[in-house]
């Protein structure tokens, strides 16, 4: 899906690619304005609603409740601690093959998905464990 964007759009997007790792709303306001191109606040989210809704963004919620940004083009899975909050990556996704049978069972265009484990990690288990 391919969509006319907006100026504010298109940095946002372009700085995910260069940075090519998840950002927070308010990190991604923050370094926009670092790099000289300032965008307000509000104007960054309203870009990242448009960005998700034509699927080029996904987001992923952490346990505080904050949301990350990152492109599409980047399929990462996390395994998120909930006592640290600290994620670590899975090397891959054992999930695109469901995808695609979904899309052509459904009639379902798939944007992205996300996949998401939760529990302790092993430096939090040691501290439970004391």
């Amino acid at each position: 899906m391919t969509a006319q964007r907006n100026r504010s759009q298109k940095r946002i997007l372009n700085l995910l690619h260069q940075l090519n790792s998840p950002l927070s709303a308010q990190q991604i306001y923050v370094e926009l304005r670092q790099r000289e191109q300032p965008l307000g606040l509000a104007t960054v989210y309203r870009a990242l609603d448009a960005l998700k809704l034509e699927g080029a963004v996904q987001a992923r919620t952490l346990p505080t409740g904050e949301s990350l940004y990152e492109s599409i083009e980047h399929d990462q899975h996390y395994l998120t601690c909930l006592n640290c909050g600290e994620s670590f990556p899975i090397t891959e996704c054992p999930v695109h093959q469901l995808e695609k049978e979904l899309e052509t069972a459904y009639q379902f265009q798939v944007f992205y998905h996300s996949l998401e484990f939760f529990g302790l990690c092993e430096q939090c288990q040691s501290i439970n464990q004391d």
